[in-house]
C-alpha cells in the first residue's frame, strides 16, 4: 500500500528546494503545496546553501539551463547531500542538446543523487553518455510498450544499480526501480502529455514523498507517480465541453490537492517485478 506515504507529507509539511525551470515553477509551487508539502524556489548561487540547509529535499530540474544556475546546482546539490537532505534530478531535454546531456552527466558525477526521473530517452542519454530526444519530449522509437515492457524494465533496473539512484522513468507505462525491484504502473491519461510541466510537476512532489519517507524511497517514489497518474485520471473526469489543457492542469492539481491515502490506495495501478 502507498497511501501512508502522501499522509507523511501532508503530516510533515515537507519543505523542498527547488532550482527549476521558468516555463513550470509556478505549477511545481502549486503541486506541492495540494500534496501538503512547501515549496522554496531560490536559484542564485550565492543564497543557496542557505536556502538548501532549511530544506528536506531538493529538486534539480535543468529544463531552462544557463551558465547562473547551472553553478547553483552544484552549490546546491553538494550542500544537500552533505546534510543527508534527499536530492532528486530531473534531466529535462537531455539528449536534445550537448549543454543539457554534459551537465546532467557532471551533475551525476559530482552528486549522489537518491531519485533520478525523467523520460525513457532522456535516461537513455544518461545511460550511454549521448542520445536523442524530441525537443524535450521522449522519441516514439524509444516509447515503452507491453511489446518492450521486459526489455524496459532490466533496462531501468540496469541503471538504477549502476547509479545507485532510484530511477523513475515515466510515459504511457511508468517504471520506478531501486535496481531489486521495479514497480510497473499504470496510472494516468494520454492528455497529460499535452500539458506542459507534467513531468516538473512530479519532480518537485516525488522529492517531497521520497524525503518525508527516507526509509522507504523505493516506495514513495513510486506513490508519486501513482498520485500524479491518479490525478490526471481524476481531473479529465472533471472536464466540462469546451475544456482544454490549460483547465486540465488545473483539475490535476486540485486532484492532488483532495487526495488522501486511501484515495491513492484505492486509485493506484501498479505490479512489482
Amino acid at each position: 500500500m502507498l497511501g501512508n506515504c502522501i499522509d507523511e507529507v501532508r503530516k510533515q509539511g515537507t519543505l523542498v528546494h527547488n532550482i527549476t525551470n521558468y516555463v513550470t515553477v509556478n505549477d511545481v509551487a502549486n503541486i506541492l503545496l495540494a500534496c501538503g508539502g512547501c515549496p522554496i524556489m531560490s536559484d542564485e548561487a550565492e543564497e543557496v546553501e542557505e536556502i538548501t540547509s532549511i530544506c528536506s529535499g531538493l529538486n534539480i530540474n535543468i529544463g531552462t539551463l544557463n551558465r547562473r544556475t547551472i553553478e547553483a546546482m552544484y552549490i546546491a546539490g553538494r550542500k544537500a547531500k552533505e546534510l543527508g537532505h534527499t536530492v532528486l534530478l530531473d534531466p529535462v531535454g537531455a539528449g536534445a542538446s550537448r549543454l543539457r546531456t554534459e551537465t546532467a552527466a557532471r551533475l551525476m558525477k559530482e552528486i549522489k543523487f537518491d531519485v533520478i526521473r525523467g523520460n525513457i530517452s532522456e535516461i537513455k542519454t544518461l545511460s550511454r553518455g549521448s542520445g536523442s530526444t524530441k525537443g524535450v519530449d521522449a522519441d516514439v522509437a524509444d516509447a515503452v510498450t507491453e511489446d518492450n515492457l521486459d526489455e524496459a524494465v532490466a533496462f531501468v533496473k540496469a541503471f538504477a544499480s549502476e547509479t545507485g539512484s532510484i530511477t523513475a522513468v515515466t510515459g504511457a507505462i511508468d517504471l520506478v526501480s531501486d535496481g531489486a525491484d521495479c514497480y510497473v504502473i499504470r496510472n494516468g491519461r494520454p492528455e497529460m502529455g499535452r500539458i506542459t510541466g507534467t513531468g516538473c510537476q512530479l519532480s518537485g512532489m516525488m522529492t517531497a514523498f521520497v524525503a518525508a519517507n527516507k526509509e522507504q524511497k523505493l516506495k514513495a517514489a513510486a506513490a508519486a507517480v501513482c498520485a500524479m497518474g491518479l490525478a490526471g485520471e481524476t481531473g479529465f473526469k472533471y472536464m466540462r465541453e469546451g475544456g482544454g489543457n490549460a483547465s486540465y492542469r488545473s483539475l490535476i492539481i486540485d486532484a492532488v490537492y483532495n487526495m488522501d491515502g486511501k484515495i491513492l490506495d484505492e486509485g493506484a495501478r501498479y505490479e512489482i517485478r
